[in-house]
């Protein structure tokens, strides 16, 4: 026996992933659940579109399936295309707002002044260290709590200059 359902569904020409549950209900009578799911979707509403249910026999459901399916289930796959394009392109507008290019050319700004004021202090410390000014160069080193992404650089130096006036009483420096 040949049939032609999945070419009738190829037709129908949807976007996403097709669900269809089959539940017999009493003897003679059947459900058919078909429910689209399009997950490349991003607005949660998509969630929110109910399966479509037939009921019948298996003859009306096979004489008045497809007539019944199509128009519901191209409009909400219309519906959740529409959706995610709508959701790029707001992200795209936003990202293209004046408001955005602002706040990025802040952050920038922001970003390149930490960066300076950390070199600043860096160098600091570093000509205080040349002149063995050891406690004044570890206190002119930046603090970890205001620099985290340099953290380790900034430990390191602290270890050098602590070297120099706090030497532990546990190394191996016996003369």
């Amino acid at each position: 026996m040949q049939t032609n359902f999945f070419r009738q569904i190829a037709n129908i020409n949807l976007t996403g992933d097709l669900q269809i549950t089959f539940t017999q209900t009493t003897e003679n009578n059947y459900v058919v659940s078909v429910l689209l799911k399009n997950e490349q979707c991003g607005d949660e509403a998509r969630k929110t579109i109910p399966p479509l249910n037939l009921r019948g026999t298996a003859e009306e459901l096979d004489n008045g399936f497809f007539e019944s399916i199509t128009t519901p289930l191209q409009t909400a796959s219309g519906l959740m295309v529409d959706m995610e394009s709508f959701m790029k392109q707001l992200e795209e507008t936003k990202k293209n707002s004046a408001m955005e290019k602002g706040k990025s050319d802040k952050e920038q700004k922001d970003k390149e002044a930490k960066e300076k004021k950390f070199k600043d202090a860096l160098l600091k410390a570093e000509e205080l260290e040349k002149e063995e000014k050891y406690k004044e160069a570890w206190s002119a080193l930046p603090k970890v709590s205001e620099f985290p992404d340099y953290a380790e650089i900034i430990r390191k130096k602290q270890d050098e200059c602590e070297r120099h006036f706090a030497p532990s009483l546990f190394t191996e420096n016996q003369s």
